[in-house]
């Protein structure tokens, strides 16, 4: 594949089901209408919570790609992203994480506790540099995770960290559909790529 093939851009959601309204679901629409390459994890069957099936999900989508990728994680799918990162290579161009979850850290009701995400293979979170650049777009008021741990992670991982200001968890119950940001974003976390989305933001 030739240095300066168009990369897929890769989908990567956290444990949540198919959500129209989410920003990753309107951008690969938009992409998918703009002729762009876009896949998209789906949602994992069986055990859910356990970190294997979430990273074997993520493999199976990228196994029989041909060429470079681009990553657009959000929420657990970052976390899900850095696992596979230690097991598993591919031609990533860049990585887009945005609001990654603290798992190492008590999250709020409903979520799952420490014992859980440890007993589900999550934790400890890695934190060797990875393999591809990458971008951590952070929140001032993430209810997963405190700004200084989010810039901790970023700092392990080698990437850079761009704070978002308070956006919440960046999802639907947090006032965020839409994220025209999020290609430029993209193009950041993958400073050698030569190619553009070719996507207008909405509006």
């Amino acid at each position: 594949m030739s240095p300066t093939a168009e990369p897929t851009v890769v989908i990567v959601p956290g444990l949540r089901d198919h959500v129209a309204d989410h920003w990753q679901t309107r951008l690969a629409e938009r992409l998918a209408e703009a002729g762009r390459a876009v896949r998209t994890v789906p949602p994992a069957e069986g055990n859910r919570l356990a970190l294997h099936v979430q990273v074997g999900n993520l493999a199976a989508t990228l196994a029989p790609l041909d060429g470079p990728v681009l990553l657009v994680a959000h929420s657990a799918g970052v976390i899900t992203t850095v696992h596979w990162a230690r097991r598993h290579r591919a031609d990533v161009r860049g990585a887009l994480l945005a609001t990654p979850p603290d798992f190492e850290a008590p999250l709020p009701d409903g979520y799952p506790t420490p014992a859980e995400l440890a007993d589900n293979g999550w934790t400890p979170v890695p934190r060797a540099p990875l393999p591809f650049p990458s971008l951590v777009a952070a929140s001032a008021d993430d209810p997963l995770g405190a700004p200084e741990r989010i810039a901790g992670l970023a700092r392990s991982w080698g990437s850079r960290l761009v704070e978002l200001g308070a956006v919440g968890h960046l999802n639907p119950a947090s006032g965020h559909g839409e994220w025209p940001l999020a290609e430029e974003l993209i193009q950041l976390a993958a400073p050698r790529c030569p190619q553009r989305l070719g996507v207008r933001p909405p509006g």
